[in-house]
C-alpha cells in the first residue's frame, strides 16, 4: 500500500534536478572570490571603505541607532546593534565578494567588494 508510486520518468527527473543543483553549487563554490575591502553605506550614502586585512572595531552611528562593525581574520561581522531584531548580528561573518550584511532599521549596508580576480571569464583572438 504505497501512496506514491514512482515511475522511471520521475526518478530520471529527480536525478537530473539533483545533478543540475550539484553542478550549480560546485560552480558557485569554485568561482567565488575573496574580498579586498568592505563598503559601509548608511541611507544609500557611502560612509566608510575599510580593507579586510586591517583588523579593528568600527562604530557606525546613524539617526536610527548604533552598530559596531568588526573586521578580523579577513572577514567582517556586525558585533553590536541596538535595533530590535539584531538580524545583522545574527548574519555572521562575510568575506566573499558580493556578500552583504544589512541592518534595515538603521539603514546600514555592509558589502564586500574588490575581490581578487578569479581568472579569465572568456578569451578572444
Amino acid at each position: 500500500m504505497f501512496w506514491f508510486r514512482s515511475h522511471r520518468g520521475d526518478v530520471l527527473l529527480i536525478a537530473a534536478l539533483l545533478t543540475a543543483a550539484g553542478v550549480l553549487a560546485l560552480g558557485l563554490f569554485l568561482t567565488r572570490r575573496d574580498g579586498g575591502s568592505v563598503s559601509v553605506t548608511v541611507a544609500g550614502e557611502t560612509v566608510m571603505e575599510l580593507p579586510l586585512d586591517a583588523d579593528g572595531s568600527f562604530p557606525i552611528d546613524t539617526d536610527g541607532g548604533h552598530n559596531v562593525l568588526v573586521i578580523e581574520d579577513g572577514s567582517a561581522r556586525m558585533s553590536e546593534a541596538d535595533c530590535p531584531d539584531r538580524l545583522c548580528v545574527k548574519t555572521g561573518a562575510i568575506r566573499w565578494a558580493g556578500e552583504s550584511i544589512v541592518c534595515l532599521p538603521h539603514q546600514v549596508v555592509v558589502t564586500v567588494e574588490n575581490g581578487a580576480d578569479g581568472g579569465f571569464d572568456a578569451a578572444s583572438r
